[in-house]
């Protein structure tokens, strides 16, 4: 696992460059080397960590590069940086305003938060456990310079094979991992290698498959079209069109884990739940940004691609139409011994 540990990250994007489909560092942008380490590969920090902030810019949004440019979708600019945290604040109140559901007592020591994104997850968990350490790693250097003294945030692919120690982590955390992941099995047994006997995995899943009680969700439905569209773009790049419960739970039983506990609560893609709590989350919904997928991975017209995308903004803005897809939380832990029954 190619890994760029760093405390301060550079903060904020450079301007759209007249060519949109450049694919060059700014000359304004001033890397500080100074905050990285390299591992993994005996190569030069400052060759590594400047091409950490290649990008490409498609459709008007700026785009992961380093690890390839499929190896995720989603753009890394300021704009998806904000969905991420608004997401967050969407999860936290699913889960009645908890930060994770394994139990993992009141003083752990080591936590690993993997595709932490903007790190607002690991942020947060860093400020609620004051005595442990939490490592945030992702593709992208998109964290805030600022942070708890606790907290810290690495340059990883994950899908590569890990240089932690052994039985070092007390609690691993994945969240949202299912566009870019291919090998969930590998996975989750690297995980399950670096977490120390008794501790827990956690895996936190939307399972993009539209859904209604009511029969208001209708086949034709713009949310239903698009989700369904992106399903194909993952199995073009080998990765499964979504991950239900029940994957996820297999996954982790089939890894060693024991006790795996299953929580499936309902993301509403509107403001339309009676609950006051799913009220405030309906509205908070903000449709996840398809581009890169139908037009790169399915060739289609920019044209096309933005029609797709508005008639599923369109569908989410229909308070009559009761669509939401399954949260899934899924946690398990490692035997303390080979005999753990």
């Amino acid at each position: 696992m190619q890994m760029l540990n760093f405390m301060a990250p550079i903060d904020g994007d450079p301007p759209l460059p007249e060519n949109e489909n450049a694919n060059e560092e700014p000359e304004e942008e001033d890397i500080d080397d100074s905050h990285y380490e390299s591992s993994g590969y005996e190569v030069s920090t400052e060759t590594v960590t400047s091409a950490v902030y290649d990008f490409i810019y498609e459709n008007g949004r700026k785009y992961h590069v380093y690890f390839g440019k499929d190896k995720y979708l989603l753009p890394m600019d300021e704009i998806e940086k904000d969905r991420l945290d608004l997401s967050h604040e969407i999860f936290f109140r699913l889960l009645d305003e908890k930060l994770h559901l394994a139990p993992i007592g009141d003083e752990p020591h080591r936590i690993l938060d993997v595709g932490t994104g903007t790190g607002i997850w690991a942020i947060d968990m860093a400020d609620e456990y004051p005595s442990a350490e939490i490592v945030g790693n992702d593709l992208s250097p998109v964290q805030p310079k600022w942070m708890p003294p606790n907290c810290r945030f690495e340059i990883v692919d994950a899908e590569a094979e890990w240089t932690y120690r052994p039985d070092h982590f007390d609690y691993v955390h994945m969240r949202n991992l299912s566009q870019a992941v291919t090998d969930w099995p590998f996975l989750i047994a690297e995980a399950y290698r670096c977490i120390q006997p008794g501790g827990f995995i956690e895996c936190c899943e939307l399972e993009n498959v539209p859904r209604s009680d009511d029969g208001t969700l209708k086949e034709d439905d713009g949310v239903k079209t698009a989700m369904s569209l992106l399903g194909d773009a993952l199995k073009l790049l080998g990765r499964p069109p979504f991950m239900s419960a029940a994957m996820l739970k297999k996954e982790l039983e089939d890894a060693g884990f024991l006790d795996v506990v299953v929580t499936a609560v309902k993301y509403p893609f509107a403001p339309w739940p009676q609950d006051p709590k799913l009220k405030m989350v309906g509205a908070m919904v903000l449709m996840t940004e398809e581009t890169a997928a139908l037009t790169r991975i399915l060739g289609m017209s920019q044209e096309d691609a933005d029609r797709i995308c508005t008639n599923a903004v369109n569908a989410v803005k229909d308070r009559n139409v009761h669509t939401y897809m399954f949260f899934n939380v899924v946690y398990g832990r490692k035997p303390e011994s080979p005999v753990d029954p």
